[in-house]
């Protein structure tokens, strides 16, 4: 204890040897600066969040809203502040926690007006009226048809479309479709975005043909048929183009029977393609035309697709019915009743059927 003693004294401690060491101050130094610095990074942070969660927008302005496929409630949130159709994310995710119909919100272009109530934009959102219509394409349609609906349907000129068609470099085509867009243009409902080029419009739908492919293994079962892709995408669509669904399987069969026979196909779909007609009943002259997608003239498939299969025709290109069919003939117009034989004197019975249910059908709308 006694080595104790002269540090319980109650006289002052003798002075610190390191009161002016300069790497105490050094030390003291570093921290306040620390501190601040901090208190700089903290201040920026928390007014970070602020500006990322609420905003001041002047009220009543319109603006489109664009959801994406696959966006979240808190991708929109972002979307809306942004836009200034609501002032707050946090308000517009409590909304929609309160009103379990704002998972139905879909994608689309929506109208909206800045400084909105976050609840009334859920009700906004899921009124129609707001929400601008899509660009439809049905199955089949011809390219020419194509470019034409679209221009329609988003603004773009046709001169556009088709000039981004004829130097296709920015549609990512697939490879083996060797540089030809036809058929790749998908039959679906699309967004229209405001503001897109023709590229990226036609992109989006061999995008959406690209999906198709991969559902029904395109490349994978075209190769097991002893096809390429693209001639089974050429049988799609001549199996669109001539029949009805239910038959669609069937004609595919025929397709590939005549195929393998070397048999011509006329197909009287491909001769309204090369004349960009649609006739049920060709005139010799028309049978007669000299084109390369003439099937009465030339042998094998068309050098490209004559429409834009839907995906029910692809699958149907890749699994034909069984059968020894190579005449069709659709005896009633009106219903799209078809009939399938292998025996060329009951096809030319059935056409002489057609041709007649076919001329009692005109007189019957004469005038």
């Amino acid at each position: 204890m006694s080595q104790l003693v002269p540090f319980l004294t109650k006289d002052p401690l003798p002075p610190s040897k390191n009161k002016r060491s300069p790497i105490r101050w050094f030390v003291t130094a570093l921290t306040l600066i620390a501190l601040v610095a901090a208190g700089f990074l903290i201040n920026d942070f928390v007014r970070g969040i602020g500006q990322e969660q609420q905003s001041t927008v002047v009220a009543g302005q319109p603006v489109l809203i664009v959801v994406n496929s696959g966006d979240s409630l808190g991708t929109l949130a972002v979307s809306l502040v942004e836009a200034g159709v609501v002032t707050s994310t946090d308000a517009f995710l409590a909304a929609a926690e309160l009103d379990e119909r704002a998972t139905r919100i879909g994608p689309g272009v929506y109208s909206l007006t800045t400084g909105m109530d976050a609840a009334a934009v859920i009700d906004a959102m899921l009124d129609p009226s707001t929400r601008a219509a899509p660009l439809v394409l049905p199955e089949g349609l011809r390219m020419d048809e194509t470019v034409r609906i679209t221009a329609d349907g988003t603004g773009l000129s046709q001169a556009d479309l088709d000039a981004a068609l004829a130097d296709p470099v920015g549609l990512d085509l697939p490879e083996w479709a060797d540089g030809h867009p036809e058929g790749l243009l998908f039959p679906a409902s699309y967004e229209i975005i405001p503001g897109r080029t023709a590229d990226e419009v036609l992109a989006a739908m061999v995008r959406r043909f690209d999906l198709a492919a991969e559902e029904v293994l395109l490349e994978k079962r075209a190769k097991k048929l002893g096809y390429s892709p693209e001639e089974v995408l050429i049988v799609a669509s001549l199996v669109q183009a001539e029949a009805s669904p239910a038959d669609f399987r069937k004609v595919a069969r025929v397709v590939y029977n005549r195929l393998a026979l070397g048999m011509k196909l006329q197909f009287d779909s491909t001769v309204n393609y090369a004349l960009k007609t649609d006739v049920l009943m060709l005139s010799d002259d028309m049978l007669n035309t000299d084109s390369p997608y003439n099937t009465y003239v030339i042998d094998g498939l068309p050098p490209t697709p004559i429409n834009s299969p839907g995906q029910e025709a692809l699958e149907a290109a890749l699994n034909p019915a069984n059968g020894d069919w190579l005449y069709f003939v659709t005896v009633d117009p009106e219903t799209l009743t078809t009939k399938f034989t292998a025996d060329y004197d009951k096809f030319l019975a059935w056409k002489k059927k057609f041709q007649e249910n076919y001329a009692e059908s005109t007189a019957s709308d004469a005038p």
